[in-house]
């Protein structure tokens, strides 16, 4: 699929902040998942980069064995006489952190690479790059992106409205809630927001998940058989914006409470699940150890489900918007946290900004008044903000005593102000 028909760039927010530092002497790695577009942005900057530059791909065995096994003739041959070299798909090199640094040591040349794993995985021995190296996450297409090629002109208008606080009118209200509904269900990878048919978006999904998602985790982890983790990704995906129960996971996916932790690591590391961990200032009524679990990517939690009915009639409506509101704020490089009282109070995010705690509920549906466990934690903890987001049509405000309470259509989860 790297070498698809399909040539349309999707601009990424995250090309301005890399070119920020094109001139820093530090490497620049890339890391995402499979198919997110690393490629994609790397000859992007490339391609527009002054010559001598030289593009490397360790996808080809001879360029990678080389680098492995004799890092000086690979210098002579790659490196010497370039101001840029760009080496994707870095993680398949066994020695990429100590060859690396021999690189950055010994040239005046500015590194990019690319990985399809977390750091540590990607350059299996990180320790040799402290301050040496620049790291970037890159993940699927976000709402504002998405919006970006499927709806420019609406999306500038939700931008400045956002920014002025200014109500959506219901005509408005509802052309952008049907793109986020077409964004909850099918996600944001490229190369489904590019297909045009349905029939074609399943196919792509299709194959990022068993040609790349369960290879990647197959080979670099050394799994015996994926049997185990196509079941454990399989029980996950029915259970998104839920507490985890390890006992009935275990039992699920046929592994060891350890062997299962360690596979959920796993998942983490590759960009495919995110953890929101309990937030808690008193243990005896908070829940300070179960984490809930949201997919990285909603069309390839809905492709694991076979799933793909739009979300009035679907009996998980909430908890795909609820994940799909947590993709936002993951790639917004948010800690996703959440409050949950042993009486069953619960907050579904609890996020971090600039002048403290801020929760944020999310409901399907038009709400208009805050829950108790809502107002209960914003009791507890006196946040400077907080917000529900639904599926209501304006931007509105409600007085909870101590602050208000900005009410706001779900798709504004990636502006919210923190």
């Amino acid at each position: 699929m790297k070498n698809s028909r399909v040539k349309i760039y999707i601009p990424r927010t995250l090309e301005k902040k890399i070119r920020k530092f094109l001139s820093s002497p530090e490497i620049i790695a890339i890391l995402g998942a499979r198919q997110v577009g690393k490629t994609t942005l790397m000859r992007k900057i490339y391609n527009e980069l002054s010559e001598p530059k030289v593009f490397i791909d360790f996808e080809d065995q001879e360029a990678l064995n080389l680098f492995d096994e004799d890092i000086k003739a690979f210098a002579r041959l790659y490196v010497e006489g370039n101001k840029y070299v760009m080496i994707d798909e870095v993680q398949y090199s066994q020695k990429g952190g100590k060859h690396l640094k021999y690189l950055y040591d010994n040239y005046k040349t500015k590194f990019i690479i690319s990985g399809s794993s977390s750091l540590d995985i990607a350059l299996k021995a990180v320790s040799f790059l402290v301050g040496r190296v620049f790291l970037f996450e890159l993940f699927p297409l976000n709402f504002e992106e998405f919006c970006s090629f499927k709806a420019p002109r609406i999306l500038r208008l939700m931008g400045e409205r956002v920014k002025k606080g200014e109500a959506f009118s219901l005509p408005f209200h509802e052309k952008l809630l049907g793109h986020f509904e077409e964004f909850a269900l099918w996600g944001g990878y490229p190369r489904v927001v590019l297909s045009e048919e349905e029939e074609e978006k399943q196919e792509v999904l299709k194959n990022i998940y068993n040609t790349y998602l369960l290879k990647d985790l197959r080979g670099f982890f050394r799994l015996a058989t994926e049997s185990n983790i196509q079941k454990l990704i399989r029980a996950l995906a029915f259970q998104v914006g839920n507490l985890i129960q390890y006992n009935e996971l275990s039992r699920l996916a046929e592994l060891s409470y350890g062997v299962l932790k360690k596979h959920l690591a796993i998942l983490e590391e590759t960009y495919i699940l995110k953890l929101s961990k309990p937030f808690f200032t008193n243990k005896r009524i908070e829940i300070v150890k179960s984490p809930k679990i949201y997919f990285i990517d909603t069309g390839l939690r809905n492709y694991i489900c076979q799933d793909f009915r739009a979300l009035n009639n679907r009996p998980d409506s909430g908890a795909l918007l609820e994940n799909t509101v947590a993709t936002e704020f993951i790639k917004r490089q948010l800690e996703l946290m959440h409050w949950r009282t042993k009486s069953k109070g619960e907050v579904d995010f609890v996020l971090t900004g600039r002048s403290g705690v801020i929760p944020v509920e999310v409901k399907s549906g038009i709400v208009k008044n805050a829950g108790k466990a809502f107002l209960s934690f914003i009791e507890k903890y006196n946040p400077s903000r907080a917000y529900l987001l639904h599926t209501g049509t304006v931007l509105s405000k409600s007085n909870a005593d101590l602050i208000d309470i900005q009410f706001m259509p779900a798709y504004t989860a990636g502006f919210l102000e923190l």
